[in-house]
């Protein structure tokens, strides 16, 4: 045998370094990831990469029954840290040994892991639980919607609480595997590609991979009957759809909209690039909510969005929202603006191809609708705070104010843009200002002046502001018009405005 002799400084250095620190450098994880619109979203002092759901739902009861594991990294010495979750917990280990754990808040669950964890050290942390999302409210609201059927978690900006634990914000985002076992006839739809299913003893088992870092409000499940669609996209996407068998007089209206899915993803690929995810379609069950959201891959309708008739604005805001938001997410829910900005352009573009009214008139209509002391210019598109996050001037005044940028530029740099920008941060978060950082590098433009005058200032664009941006102006005294749209008295209502104004008047949010 061979004894190899260590040398007294050697061995001295070497101890140095396996001395782990001592308790007092090992600190707790902050209880909230730091957004000060939503201070107790989120958690700080680790990372999650991946969410491994195995869960076990029973509709008649709402009784959801699951096992998380997180695939996480420290990112300081942990002495401590916090998942968002409201479900009673039953046990919670990490890296296999057993932690202590503790309720706190709304919907902090505390875990204490047997030893300290390091800074830079890949942990894995298991959590059973058991509950009735239905029961659960936090201040006051639900994000879990009961069914006929089932049931269904979709909300914004928070919904995975209700349903399994993570670490809540759009800062951390991670793949997933959901895997959903439900009694036979019924199904479970999530995000991303079905895996396989597979029945035993009257229960059928759903397995859902979304491999592309996904937010975790933008993780999604519903159960229930449905009637599922699938197809194929001409590069080999899976598309599948799914209708609640008990839509009513809706059913026809829906399926009229949602089977636009891959020709809308289609021509959406053509003004913002290639589509960033493995997988495409929507779904719709028999809920009363009026809301639709972005849900990755598999965006969530409510059948009142489609009670007037077919809708297919709405279906263009959710799949534009798939580059818009999912891939590229804010960095705080204060740049909500880089998401329904432009996934309500998205619906201003999609009026101009189908001839519907083209995106300067509904730049226009929105400007000249809403008179100077209207409360719809006082809301700030790239700061509204968390009270008027979903207000109609994030939507409209927001894309008013892409279009300006358009008239700016010019369409060349504006288009570059709009593909540009998403390449540019794929997969990834970005602030209000990162894009307007972004815009002036293409176009060559100074344009903060621009973007302060139509998203941050409380107030309407004067008109020389207007016409500076190329809109229609006209006289606070005769109602004369002057500008590229001048012409009328006053603008026409743009044929596609109502079914725009009605999809995201009631979009997600509490």
């Amino acid at each position: 045998m061979y004894r190899r002799i260590i040398a007294p400084s050697v061995l001295a250095a070497s101890l140095l370094l396996v001395i782990p620190a001592s308790a007092a450098d090992f600190t707790p994880g902050a209880p909230g990831i730091g957004d000060p619109y939503y201070p107790a979203s989120g958690n700080g002092g680790y990372d999650v990469s991946h969410y491994d759901l195995k869960l076990r739902y029973q509709p008649a009861t709402d009784l959801l029954e699951g096992t998380a594991t997180l695939l996480a990294t420290t990112q300081q010495d942990l002495s401590r840290f916090n998942l968002d979750f409201g479900l009673a917990v039953s046990e919670v280990r990490v890296n296999g040994a057993k932690a202590a754990f503790a309720k706190s808040g709304s919907h902090e669950l505390e875990i204490t892991p047997a030893s300290p964890l390091p800074k830079g050290r890949s942990i894995t942390v298991v959590v059973k639980y058991a509950g009735k999302p239905s029961e659960l409210k936090v201040d006051g609201w639900t994000a879990w919607q009961r069914t006929p059927d089932g049931g269904v978690a979709a909300q914004e900006p928070d919904s995975a609480v209700w349903w399994f634990p993570s670490n809540d914000h759009p800062l951390d985002k991670a793949t997933y595997d959901v895997s959903i076992k439900v009694p036979d006839g019924t199904q479970a739809i999530s995000n991303g590609v079905l895996q396989g299913q597979s029945s035993k003893l009257g229960w059928t088992t759903y397995n859902w991979r979304s491999n592309k870092p996904q937010a975790s409000y933008l993780t999604t499940l519903a159960v229930g009957k449905f009637d599922i669609t699938t197809d194929t996209t001409a590069s080999g996407l899976p598309v599948l759809n799914a209708y609640s068998k008990d839509l009513g007089d809706n059913d026809g209206a829906v399926r009229a909209s949602v089977e636009r899915t891959k020709d809308v993803a289609e021509w959406l690929e053509s003004v913002f690039g290639k589509y960033p995810f493995n997988a495409l379609g929507g779904y719709v069950p028999n809920v009363p909510s009026h809301f639709a959201l972005e849900t990755q891959t598999r965006p969530f309708y409510s059948p009142a969005q489609f009670a007037k008739g077919a809708n297919v604005s709405v279906v263009v805001h959710e799949l534009a929202h798939q580059w818009y938001g999912d891939s590229v997410s804010v960095k705080g829910w204060k740049d909500i603006w880089d998401n329904e900005g432009f996934a309500s352009y998205a619906q201003w573009l999609w009026s101009e191809k189908e001839g519907d009214g083209t995106a300067q008139q509904l730049a226009d209509w929105v400007y000249a609708q809403h008179p100077a002391d209207d409360p719809f210019w006082k809301v700030k598109p790239a700061d509204p705070g968390p009270d008027n996050q979903f207000d109609a001037a994030v939507y409209d005044r927001g894309a008013v104010a892409i279009q300006a940028l358009r008239n700016t530029v010019g369409d060349a740099s504006f288009f570059k843009i709009l593909k540009g920008w998403p390449a540019e941060h794929a997969y990834g978060n970005a602030a209000v200002g990162d894009f307007v950082s972004y815009a002036e590098k293409i176009s060559g433009k100074p344009l903060a002046a621009l973007f302060d005058t139509w998203l941050f200032q409380p107030a309407k664009p004067s008109a020389s502001a207007a016409a500076q941006a190329r809109f229609t102006v006209r006289s606070a005294s005769s109602g004369a018009a002057s500008g590229p749209s001048a012409g009328a008295s006053k603008p026409a209502e743009p044929k596609s405005w109502k079914k725009i104004s009605e999809s995201h008047s009631a979009h997600g949010g509490r």
